[in-house]
């Protein structure tokens, strides 16, 4: 049996000089192998650095980066995860004040809402307009879109480092 490749992006939006290395190792230790990501200054955030890395793994390595750098304070992070035949990609977006949050994605890169948590959304509003559409804004990840959005920016002109697999 084949193991299936799996591959993806950490988009690291803002992290401290000093956790740059540590940011390296968890992620290399997620992805299996030493990583050495570009780092470059965030103009957003004074003081803080930021960098994107292409990634190659095994299926479910996006959630393995996502739980190693989950919960390091002043750390803004997104990891992606291609979907593949027979499985959903995912996109995982992090911030200091927000936490973790995690969508399915479809083989176009759209968020995937599941039926129960529209219905759970639906159940919750009620006949209540505004409502419903705060609980889909929710369960889109907008608060994550809206607070990581001015960090994006800042990746028009980073560069890009690919990890391929020899094998």
């Amino acid at each position: 049996m084949v193991a299936t490749v799996a591959r993806g992006v950490i988009y690291v939006h803002s992290a401290p000089r000093a956790l740059c290395p540590h940011v390296e190792w968890a992620a290399g230790r997620a992805i299996g192998r030493a990583v050495n990501f570009e780092w470059i200054e965030q103009p957003v955030l004074r003081g803080s650095q930021r960098s994107e890395f292409y990634w190659e793994g095994a299926a479910g390595t996006g959630a393995a980066i996502a739980s190693a750098l989950r919960g390091w304070e002043h750390l803004r992070y997104e990891v992606t995860e291609d979907p593949a035949p027979g499985r959903d990609g995912g996109r995982w977006m992090h911030t200091p004040d927000l936490g973790i949050f995690f969508a399915q994605t479809d083989s176009s890169g759209n968020t995937v809402i599941p039926e129960d948590r529209l219905r759970s959304a639906m159940e919750s509003a009620g006949t209540n307009a505004l409502e419903l559409h705060r609980e889909l804004r929710l369960a889109l990840g907008q608060a994550w879109d809206d607070e990581l959005e001015p960090f994006r920016y800042a990746s028009d002109f980073a560069p890009v480092v690919w990890l391929h697999s020899v094998g």
